[in-house]
């Protein structure tokens, strides 16, 4: 239900942006340097890059994408916040580093409300819970069986204090299963021991796993969606599947430095928002796994407060920490 409401307060912004943008030229010379806190080739670099060309001739500046990935999307984000207010930087963040991370990184060199203003967000991307073809689960409970009784199961994540390590532990402890966490530097590395059998079960981002599902290569128990997807019609959501606590998804958005002036955070988040409904983005995006979800910077800024306080609530029940 929380999705739910979330999708009706983005919904009003989404019917205008389908038509032509028309922004203001900025007075800068200078490029609108793009941060994204990960190496490039990954979820939040394919984005940035899926919306940089339309969103700078909208804008009338040229845009660059600037890789600065590790630490869990802290190092980029630190460089983020200690730039200019300037309207010359603004970093394309996500669910880890501007909520989680709050409440699981030690000596978090920022604060994810405070040092920034919230710009646009852009897009979510549903998880799913995977297992190796060679598990003898075809279901969440049948999964969850295998952790009690006597019985101990591995779990992949793609890093300590990610997404994918919190929804799984939250799953583990909920359903009272003895498990072992095993952090990999990457969803890559996570998914390659999936399918290789190596852990038992990856809580992944639906992009990073769904050609695998395809190909018949991982088998997908549950997707924390609202409805079945398209594609995948015997694969059944969280809430079917009887863990709807699960239904956490990833998301990412824009973020200034605090200070920007309002009339430049308008025109970034016009113009980007802008790019993302542009027919042929749309479908790039969407192709690569992702569900548009347009928000303007105060609805934007509303959501993000929302999301701290329920991974402040996440990080109390699991107690999980980031490796320093």
């Amino acid at each position: 239900m929380r999705l739910a409401r979330r999708a009706l307060l983005a919904a009003p912004l989404a019917a205008p942006l389908a038509a032509p943008v028309i922004v203001p030229a900025w007075a800068q010379a200078a490029p609108l340097r793009v941060i994204v806190p990960a190496p490039p080739g990954g979820s939040t670099d394919i984005l940035a890059r899926s919306l940089a060309e339309r969103a700078s001739a909208a804008l009338g500046q040229p845009i660059t994408i600037d890789n600065r990935g590790g630490a869990g999307g802290i190092i980029g984000t630190e460089a983020a916040s200690r730039a200019a207010a300037d309207g010359n930087t603004i970093i394309l963040g996500h669910n880890q580093t501007h909520a989680s991370n709050q409440w699981m990184a030690r000596n978090l060199p920022y604060h994810v409300l405070e040092s920034f203003v919230p710009v646009a967000r852009l897009a979510t991307v549903h998880h799913a819970t995977v297992v190796p073809m060679s598990s003898r689960a075809t279901s969440m409970a049948e999964l969850a069986a295998m952790g009690r009784d006597g019985g101990r199961v591995s779990y992949a994540s793609s890093q300590s204090g990610s997404a994918s390590h919190v929804i799984a532990e939250t799953f583990v402890r909920r359903e009272r299963m003895d498990a072992t966490h095993v952090p990999y530097r990457g969803g890559g590395p996570a998914t390659t021991d999936t399918v290789a059998g190596v852990v038992d079960f990856f809580v992944s981002t639906w992009p990073q796993v769904v050609n695998l599902v395809r190909e018949g290569r991982l088998r997908a128990l549950s997707i924390g969606a609202e409805a079945r997807i398209e594609g995948f019609p015997t694969l059944p959501t969280t809430a079917e599947a009887s863990v709807p606590y699960m239904a956490v998804d990833a998301w990412f958005g824009l973020f200034a430095p605090r200070g920007m002036p309002e009339a430049n955070v308008l025109r970034v988040a016009t113009a980007f928002l802008g790019a993302l409904a542009d027919p042929d983005n749309a479908r790039r995006v969407e192709a690569a796994g992702f569900n548009r979800a347009p928000m303007m910077p105060e609805i934007f800024a509303s959501f993000q407060r929302a999301e701290v306080a329920r991974w402040q609530e996440m990080a109390q029940l699991t107690g999980i920490m980031m490796d320093p």
